[in-house]
């Protein structure tokens, strides 16, 4: 280790100036909305946010977040499906419903309030360790350590950290080196400094060593060999699976929706009926909605989307309906006939959105 990093202030003598200088201080979830200090209703929900989505996309799916469900009162007393239409697109979904069940849990047992203590937080659903650690000290201004994506790699090149940081010993290993440098009194600002460094310069594509206020104690720098670190996760290959999608159009341009189990992929939204393959999606028609359409058009493997874990390619299947296509029967099974100027009241996942969209 760089001997200048014996002392445990060593990192926020060097980074809080910087900060000051040079750190983002306008983000929308650093304040109130209004000059004050944001609270930890906003960091909490940004922080969700955050945990899959870049800083660019986050900002504007946050803000209108905000105008729909400004408190933790507003959040709780919603549905659930006008949580999942404001976060439609975002992706990852498990995080608005661990976000409602949340608000709802806070507001019904913890009478509107946030827990000031990491047991607390960390007990309630969608909420671990670094995020709670972010509500506490930017949001209650409590002294605790986070360690998000940015914070990985600014200490595993600070401090040449081998390992994946998804194992458990890596992990670990960087948890102790966090809570061993986050300062008292102003974990809050240093946190934010941390995670800026890590957005701004420490990248994951090139960092610029030149600007980095710690390139002097980096050991990763010294030993030439930043793009080392952090060790990324060990390849496997990608699964592929694929699916027909079923695009039932009345005459009227109303369509037939589908909204998924609570679990699962894109659960809880609205989506296109899914089936494995064109006689699946014939013995679907005959028992959901009483009769069979013959497609008129068939699209093989028109679009194309990357999950975390695995890609889906989407074919579909044009079915023109006539008005009088027995919507009672749709409803009972779940399913639903949207008028194409009401398709954006509802929750729909991305690569369904950009199929409606394009037909």
């Amino acid at each position: 280790m760089n001997g200048a990093l014996d002392q445990d202030d060593a990192i926020a003598r060097r980074l809080l100036p910087w900060f000051e200088r040079h750190g983002r201080h306008d983000l929308p979830w650093q304040s109130d909305g209004h000059g004050g200090p944001p609270g930890p209703y906003r960091v909490w929900v940004s922080e969700i946010m955050l945990q899959q989505t870049q800083v660019a996309t986050a900002e504007g799916y946050f803000l209108r977040f905000m105008e729909r469900f400004p408190d933790l009162v507003s959040l709780a007393a919603a549905d659930i499906d006008e949580v999942l239409a404001v976060w439609a697109g975002l992706g990852y979904y498990a995080r608005a419903r661990n976000l409602h069940r949340c608000g709802r849990l806070l507001v019904d047992e913890q009478e509107g309030r946030f827990p000031r203590d990491l047991a607390g937080l960390c007990a309630l659903p969608g909420i671990g360790r670094s995020t709670a650690g972010a509500i506490l000290s930017l949001g209650h201004g409590i002294d605790a350590a986070i360690l998000d994506g940015n914070v990985k790699r600014v200490l595993a090149r600070l401090f040449r950290v081998a390992g994946w940081p998804g194992r458990s010993a890596t992990q670990k290993r960087l948890w102790a080196l966090a809570e061993r440098f986050t300062p008292a009194g102003r974990s809050g600002a240093y946190n934010q400094a941390m995670m800026d460094l890590g957005a701004t310069l420490c990248r994951r594509g090139q960092a610029d060593c030149p600007r980095c206020p710690l390139q002097d104690i980096c050991s990763a720098h010294g030993q030439g060999d930043v793009a080392r670190f952090p060790e990324p996760r060990p390849r496997r290959a990608r699964p592929l699976r694929q699916c027909w999608m079923l695009l039932h159009r009345r005459e009227d341009g109303a369509v037939l929706l589908q909204q998924r189990p609570p679990q699962g992929i894109w659960g809880g939204l609205w989506s296109l009926p899914e089936q494995a393959s064109v006689e699946a999606a014939e013995d679907w028609q005959r028992r959901h909605l009483g009769a069979v359409w013959t497609p008129e058009r068939q699209e093989q493997d028109c679009l194309l989307h990357r999950f975390s874990h695995f890609d889906l390619s989407i074919s579909l299947l044009h079915c023109r309906v006539p008005s009088s296509a027995p919507s009672a029967v749709a409803e009972g099974a779940g399913l639903r006939w949207v008028p194409a100027d009401r398709l954006p009241e509802h929750a729909l996942p991305a690569p369904v959105s950009r199929l409606l969209a394009r037909r």
